[in-house]
């Protein structure tokens, strides 16, 4: 997959919105299966969202579910996690990870091959 970039990240008030960006490098990123983990200090990793290559399918973290959604834009080979109605809980470093295939391992961090930097999302009360 080559390299990714994440963006979007800052600080917002309880219930506000928030979009992440991430963008990959390579030719691979339409083949790719993208998913966004985020980690807070202390926390072990955490499945956030995975969408399919083609966009069609998606999977989410029951913590989540209905307030994140995640979709990608191939010809820009970019992955996007709209976020809404945040909480503090949602504070964290987000990554997203690419990986090839789709199934039961989609929410495990080690089915993934390359990883981004990470871009900060704090959540104030």
């Amino acid at each position: 997959q080559g390299q990714l970039v994440e963006s979007g990240g800052g600080l917002v008030q309880a219930g506000g919105s928030l979009r992440l960006s991430c963008a990959g490098s390579g030719r691979t990123f339409s083949s790719s299966t993208m998913a966004w983990f985020r980690q807070s200090p202390g926390k072990e990793r955490e499945f956030v969202a995975a969408i399919t290559q083609s966009g069609t399918r998606s999977r989410y973290a029951d913590s989540v579910k209905g307030r994140f959604t995640i979709s990608r834009d191939n010809p820009k080979s970019t992955v996007y996690l709209q976020m809404s109605s945040l909480k503090p809980e949602d504070t964290a470093d987000y990554y997203c990870a690419s990986m090839f295939g789709w199934g039961a391992g989609v929410s495990s961090g080690d089915s993934y091959d390359y990883w981004g930097q990470g871009t900060q999302v704090t959540v104030s009360s």
